[in-house]
């Protein structure tokens, strides 16, 4: 769960261009004339060695700056206007630093959804007359990023991909040396665009083309644009979703791609690799095996090793042919006979319809590996739920962490329910300014419907925990759903989307932070405490801002609740894998799905039991 947590945190947010803060140098193609950069403004050398100001505004809130783009011809030039965002600090104290006895106050910045952001707006210059082009910037006046930019091959366009703040308008804007200004993609949605996970611009020179990802008709795919008309096609289509180009090859005018959900007797998670012509013809879809696939390409390309497996299938490794996908030789099948004769216990897939009656929610068993289906074992789910992945595991592994907690006499569960990603965009969309739902209708059908398979499953003893985005997920069990949930663990959760890192939560929830956020808050509905509930949080977490958990905490003595709560000192994001925190929330389980008091290392239970 740590390690899932984690994904979390990459920093997808405006950035300051590399080098900002100190002198940059940046000569035209023709080598006649050369940016330098001197506090916050710009100015231009010409051969003679004279440098003329281009710009005379620059403040320190308005800076200019690189990456410098030179036409071609080197008869223009563009700079960036970079506006300063906030800066928020996040501070707490290290209890126990490890080179003195007194504590220390730490700090980093940590922008949080609603603050200022850092922007970058491009500007034009003439290099020979170094005035000004003067654009209209209603286009483009409140970016979240305004990346990617390049001059078209002609010179006579500069290019850049802008993500509007809210992330619902993303757009290829165009703007001519002649000062006139156009869009050639215009990207829209009344929700979220999924500009982390999907975004797709691939820049095609020798013909003045664009490889755009959308998920305009419900489902993620390719379309391509003419850069001169702004005219486009779609080149893939169907209910299954493009996960990601691997390769464009301009002059065969193929693309070659991964998709999920595009062998429709498979698991929709499943990734293959295919082939498509520019024109949409010539779908070939490369990998065929029920499992999730990587391939290798042979050093000549004319065939591929591909390897593929689930939690129930060890790895099969097959030699392909690059043309067609036709089988050459299978290589090797892994044998887990040894681990199965030595008592492990594959996970098992487990499908069932969600909410709607309608939708495949998918998830897998655990079982402990002296399971007896005669006896009923308590569930726990473990749960992330963060829309910017799918989390159930779909690769082969002959260890899976939340084994653990199944030996201790549980049967363990993990599902992707409604609003995480790579199915359709109706499927995504329940996260929309929703994060509280986490999918937990999806999740509690599923967990019915297992236990009819599986009778063994005791949902009279459900609990649940997770980290990060799972901890806030974990909480909101036993504040929504406490009729179905007994006891949870929630590990420094983002339990309130005001209080977390910007990129991840505006992302989601959107901005401006309006009452959706509320919401989703477990601060503000702390006092709906029904089950049992374990709080941690590292007091170093860099990820999360540890304030949120302790917030919580003082909202449900508020409430008068009763919880039980670790703060762990010196600790980072993520403290559940500390052998002392991990005994404490296995314990909690047993204690409060098991009824019984836990005993100590070396006895029945640490064995292996069917329970204390």
């Amino acid at each position: 769960e740590e390690s899932e947590a984690e994904t979390e945190a990459g920093d997808e947010g405006p950035r300051s261009p590399r080098g900002a803060g100190r002198p940059q140098r940046n000569a035209s193609p023709d080598g006649r004339f050369e940016v330098v950069f001197e506090e916050n403004n710009a100015l231009l050398k010409t051969e003679s060695g004279e440098p003329a100001p281009l710009t005379t505004d620059g403040t320190a809130e308005l800076a200019y700056r690189g990456p410098v783009h030179w036409s071609p011809d080197s008869k223009h030039v563009v700079l960036t206007r970079h506006r300063r965002g906030g800066d928020r600090k996040v501070y707490y104290v290290e209890s126990t630093p490890n080179d003195q006895l007194q504590p220390k106050l730490q700090s980093y910045d940590y922008l949080k959804p609603g603050d200022p952001i850092p922007q970058d707006f491009p500007v034009m210059f003439t290099a020979e007359s170094g005035e000004r082009v003067e654009f209209d910037e209603s286009l483009y006046d409140n970016p979240w990023s305004a990346g990617q930019g390049h001059f078209s091959p002609d010179g006579s366009e500069y290019r850049f991909l802008y993500n509007q703040r809210g992330h619902q308008v993303m757009r290829l804007i165009a703007l001519n040396t002649g000062g006139s200004q156009r869009v050639i993609i215009d990207e829209s949605s009344p929700t979220f665009i999924d500009y982390s996970q999907k975004t797709t611009l691939e820049r095609l020179e020798k013909t003045d083309e664009y490889l755009w990802a959308s998920e305009r008709d419900g489902w993620n795919h390719l379309y391509l644009y003419d850069a001169a008309t702004g005219d486009s096609r779609q080149v893939t289509s169907g209910q299954w979703v493009v996960r990601g180009v691997d390769r464009v090859d301009e002059e065969a005018r193929q693309i070659w791609f991964r998709a999920s959900g595009i062998r429709p007797q498979q698991d929709p998670y499943h990734i293959h690799y295919c082939r498509v012509n520019f024109d949409g013809s010539g779908l070939v879809i490369l990998t065929e095996g029920d499992g999730t696939h990587s391939i290798q390409p042979s050093p000549d390309g004319e065939s591929f090793i591909d390897t593929w497996s689930r939690v129930d299938q060890p790895p099969v490794t097959e030699l392909r042919r690059t043309s067609d996908g036709s089988l050459i030789a299978r290589l090797n099948a892994a044998d887990a006979s040894q681990l199965t004769s030595a008592g492990w216990r594959m996970p098992e897939r487990f499908v069932a319809k969600g909410r709607d009656g309608q939708t495949d929610i998918w998830g897998i068993i655990l079982r402990p590996a002296n399971f007896d289906p005669t006896k009923k074992y308590p569930v726990i789910e473990s749960i992330y739920a963060g829309p910017h992945g799918a989390h159930v595991p779909k690769e082969f592994r002959s260890f899976y962490g939340q084994q653990e907690l199944a030996e201790l006499g549980f049967i363990v569960v993990q599902i992707d329910g409604m609003g995480t990603n790579h199915r359709g965009k109706a499927f995504h969309d329940v996260a929309w300014k929703n994060i509280a739902d986490a999918g937990f209708p999806d999740r509690i059908a599923w967990m019915k419907a297992a236990a009819q398979h599986e009778p063994a499953m005791d949902i009279t003893r459900v609990g649940i925990y997770g980290g990060s985005a799972g901890g806030q997920n974990a909480m909101r069990a036993v504040l929504d759903h406490a009729d179905f949930y007994d006891a949870a663990v929630a590990d420094c959760g983002c339990h309130d989307n005001r209080m977390d890192k910007i990129w991840w939560n505006e992302a989601w929830m959107g901005w401006p932070v309006d009452e959706s956020y509320e919401r989703s808050s477990n601060l503000a509905d702390a006092h709906k405490l029904g089950g049992k509930l374990l709080l941690l949080v590292g007091e170093a977490d860099r990820n999360v801002d540890p304030a949120s958990t302790l917030q919580v905490v003082d909202a449900l003595i508020a409430a008068d609740k009763d919880f039980e709560f670790l703060l762990v000192p010196g600790a980072g994001h993520g403290t559940m894998g500390r052998p002392h925190v991990k005994r404490r929330f296995h314990d909690f389980f047993v204690r409060h799905l098991w009824g019984t008091e836990p005993r100590g290392e070396g006895d029945e239970r640490a064995a292996g039991s069917s329970g204390p």
